[in-house]
This record gives structure tokens, sequence and C-alpha cells, in this order.
């Protein structure tokens, strides 16, 4: 099952797992495009695809998702929660309704969901659970930083919990990706430098590659992996001044 995967990071998934063979089952708000993304994955790989129209901040939506995930019938192997957006204000200058919003979306969704995935797949032995957090979790930029920190600990700590009950968990950590992410805030390639910017195929068959080596992290590229570790040991103080200057 793949959250969010019209476009970007998720559309990314749903090409490569289709590609290996894999039946998938689709979950978006957007549902012509979900229809879309099948008739193309069934044409060319002969897969089966499922499409779940969902609004994942509406909690009787989510309610449906969650019992897909628990149904016996049709287990669900690996759960990809990708589904995101991000918010273009500071925290004040955004609407408090938006900024549940995304709390509902990045947080309360990918709780949900996991822990009606990890509850099947402990109950038969086995399964994997892939949360796409950011590397924006290591630092402190408002609070879509906060959720992704927020999920990147809570798959950690899942991984750490279930992994001896045939269960795992991996947060993937990705910068700057060329994907319609940024383009819907309305903030141009030009907000990081070219250098900074990925490509979410390769990101993915490398998430992928990350968790068959049973990593419970996921930070894609040399150049991310080094600047997580320097984020890790920036003071707060620092960081906070590097905002000031737009970065």
């Amino acid at each position: 099952m793949i959250t969010g995967p019209t476009a970007g990071i998720g559309r990314s998934f749903a090409q490569a797992l289709a590609a290996r063979g894999h039946d998938l089952v689709l979950v978006s708000r957007d549902k012509q495009r979900l229809d879309e993304l099948a008739e193309q994955l069934r044409a060319e790989h002969r897969v089966n695809v499922e499409v779940l129209p969902a609004d994942l901040a509406d909690r009787s939506a989510l309610a449906v998702v969650e019992d897909r995930l628990g149904d016996t019938t049709r287990p669900v192997d690996l759960l990809v929660n990708n589904a995101g957006h991000g918010l273009r204000g500071r925290f004040l200058d955004n609407d408090v309704e938006a900024e549940q919003g995304l709390l509902d979306v990045l947080v309360t969704a990918v709780l949900r969901l996991s822990h009606a995935a990890a509850r099947a797949m402990v109950a038969r032995g086995s399964g994997s659970i892939i949360n796409v957090s950011s590397v924006a979790g290591l630092l402190h930029r408002g609070t879509y930083s906060a959720a992704k920190a927020y999920v990147t600990s809570l798959t950690r700590w899942l991984d750490l919990s279930y992994r001896q009950q045939g269960v795992r968990a991996m947060a993937l950590c990705p910068g700057f990706v060329r994907t319609e992410f940024h383009e819907r805030m309305g903030v141009g390639r030009g907000s990081a430098p070219w250098w900074m910017w990925l490509d979410a195929d390769r990101l993915v068959r490398d998430a992928l590659c990350d968790l068959e080596r049973g990593r419970s992290l996921s930070i894609p590229s040399k150049r991310y992996k080094v600047l997580s570790a320097l984020a890790r040991g920036t003071p707060t103080a620092f960081q906070a001044r590097l905002q000031g200057l737009g970065r």
C-alpha cells in the first residue's frame, strides 16, 4: 500500500514496486489521477492495482484505509506512508486550521496507519513499513520539521520493538527532491542550490535497497548523509540564525 502515489516519491515507489511484480493498493484524495496511474501500471507491469480514494486528514476516510490494512484476507506486506504536504508561511502567519491539517496528514495518519499495519503484520509474523520522513526532522524549522522528527522517532522505535516478531520499519529521510511538493507550496527550485536536489526514482531505488539491508534509517546520497551528520551537531541557536538568512 502506498499513500500519496500520484506524483513524486510516491509515484516512484508505485513504479518501482510494480516493476518488481507486486500488486498495489494506491491511496490518494485525487481519484482521477489514481485511476490513470492504476491503468498505466496494470498495462505496463501486469499487476493488480486497487484504488482507494481517501483524504487522510478526514478521520472517517482514514478509518477506511486502516480497515483495509487490517483485512486478513488481503494482507498488505509493505506499507509506504508517503502522503504529505508543506506550508510556506511561518507558524503565526498560517491559519491554525491549516497547521492542524498538516499535523493530521503528517503525524496522525502516519501513526494510525502504522498502528493498523503493524498490528496485522505482527499477527502473521511478517511485513514492512516505510515512513517517508525528512532530513528537516533533524532541524528546528517549524511544524513540518517537528512532524518529521516525530515520524523518524516513531519509525525507528517500531523497528526496534517489533523486528524480532518479523516486522521491519524504516524511516526514509530525503532532502530536496525534484517533485511537485515545492511547486504546490509556491517555492521554486532556486530555494536551494542545484546540487541539493535529488532524483525521486534514484531515491526510491536506494531506499528499497536500504530496507533489504535491514536499515531502520535511510538517508539518500553522500551529500545528505554529511549534511545530516552536521545538522545533528549544530546548536539550536545557530540554526535559528540560519533561518534568518532564509535557509
